[in-house]
């Protein structure tokens, strides 16, 4: 997941993904999902996001993983 955040316009945008959305799902005024024509969630843009979440908190680091480290194999 990648995060940004453009304070021009007060719009956090976090990108789930590495596919382009092909569509957008309005789930309440100003919070936007992302879609793939099957339905994926690729994205999530925030309109107005510094009076609905506490951007300290989202800004504040980056965590990044490989697939690798995330896939384990059970015996």
């Amino acid at each position: 997941m990648k995060v940004y955040y453009d304070d021009e316009v007060d719009a956090l945008y976090l990108k789930l993904g590495d596919e382009a959305p092909e569509g957008v799902v309005e789930i309440s005024e100003g919070v936007n999902l992302d879609t793939t024509s099957e339905d994926k969630i690729v994205g999530i843009e925030i309109l107005h996001a510094s009076k609905r979440i506490d951007l300290k908190t989202i800004l504040s680091y980056t965590l990044e993983f490989e697939k690798e480290l995330i896939t384990q194999k059970t015996a």
